[in-house]
């Protein structure tokens, strides 16, 4: 395992893009011959390896033992602790990989509430991929609290023998997978409000949200920032459940701001975060920690409507981030 200086840990998330056992149909016809699995297996340690990071949330899991057999490969990772939410095959989920014990985690699947819009019940009450929360401990009187999200994609949720190239499906499609990822997103905020009050630990949230920081369904996931003439008392209550993107941090922190995790159509998106919250931010005077440097892993994507190259099937169609926490005090490592 590689060693830095004790009081940095560096946290990541990275979208597998389908890992799944070879020779096993997902999606109904899609799977991956022996060859093209060992060649995802050696690409994922390959970044695994470049971005050094103690925490890893992932998503796009379909098999656990896919996960494991890839790890146990990795001897970076010889001695870390996994938990991956409920991957049998069935569909997608997520999971996290840590140098620091996982000392408790929980799935959760269903919404707390139904979102209702003037009486009007909105029809979903599943995450269409589980939430995984984790308590990470770093130190001996430290922790984390750590959330793994996946939310729904752009992609057009089409009823069923609606014809796929009929712009007018296309558009209700569309607005249907936006209803589904705002119902997600609201439900997040909630499950994430029930551990950020009243707490005395820092929480992160992380994973592909399938939409932009400035997005309205990921402002719902991090909260408001107050308004500047807010009374004081009021700020410090909107401070205490907020979450803050990495990558505005960083973006105030360097002169220059190139940042994207995906490309679709030739549009430069950043659909995949990790948020913080106030403990872990700069400019609050009782932090434990800050937010030092934000890399963004994606020089294997490429923007296809400008190159005859593709992404090959066994690399992720997402860029990793991995976030690097300055902590004031000395963590403990394994």
């Amino acid at each position: 395992m590689r060693r830095r200086k004790n009081d940095i840990i560096k946290v990541a998330t990275f979208n597998l893009y389908n890992l799944v056992l070879p020779e096993t149909r997902y999606y109904g016809r899609r799977s991956y011959t022996k060859e093209a699995y060992a060649y995802k297996k050696g690409w994922i340690n390959h970044q695994l390896k470049n971005m050094d990071a103690d925490i890893v949330g992932f998503q796009e899991i379909f098999h656990e033992e896919a996960l494991k057999d890839v790890i146990s490969a990795n001897s970076e990772y010889k001695d870390a602790h996994m938990v991956v939410a409920g991957a049998n095959g069935n569909g997608p989920t997520v999971g996290l990989l840590s140098r620091f014990p996982i000392t408790d985690w929980s799935i959760i699947s269903t919404f707390p509430e139904q979102l209702e819009v003037k009486g009007l019940k909105i029809p979903f009450t599943n995450f269409s991929r589980p939430v995984l929360k984790a308590r990470v401990q770093i130190s001996k009187n430290q922790h984390l609290i750590v959330f793994v999200a996946h939310l729904k994609s752009k992609r057009p949720m089409l009823s069923e023998g609606a014809d796929r190239e009929d712009p007018i499906e296309l558009a209700k499609g569309k607005a249907r997978s936006l209803l589904l990822r705002a119902a997600e997103a609201g439900a997040l905020r909630t499950i994430l409000m029930e551990t950020l009050q009243h707490r005395d630990h820092p929480v992160i949230a992380m994973g592909d949200l399938n939409d932009t920081g400035t997005s309205v369904t990921t402002q719902i996931i991090s909260g408001d920032t107050p308004w500047r003439q807010m009374p004081m008392d009021k700020k410090l209550k909107y401070w205490d459940v907020l979450l803050y993107h990495a990558k505005d941090i960083q973006a105030r922190q360097s002169f220059k701001d190139v940042y994207y995790t995906h490309i679709h159509n030739g549009h430069y998106e950043s659909l995949d975060h990790i948020m913080v919250s106030q403990e872990l931010v700069r400019e609050n005077p009782n932090r434990i920690g800050r937010v030092g440097f934000v890399k963004v892993f994606n020089d294997h994507l490429i923007d296809q409507t400008l190159s005859e190259d593709r992404v090959e099937s066994w690399k992720s169609d997402h860029a990793q981030v991995v976030v690097s926490l300055e902590m004031k005090d000395p963590v403990d490592r394994l």
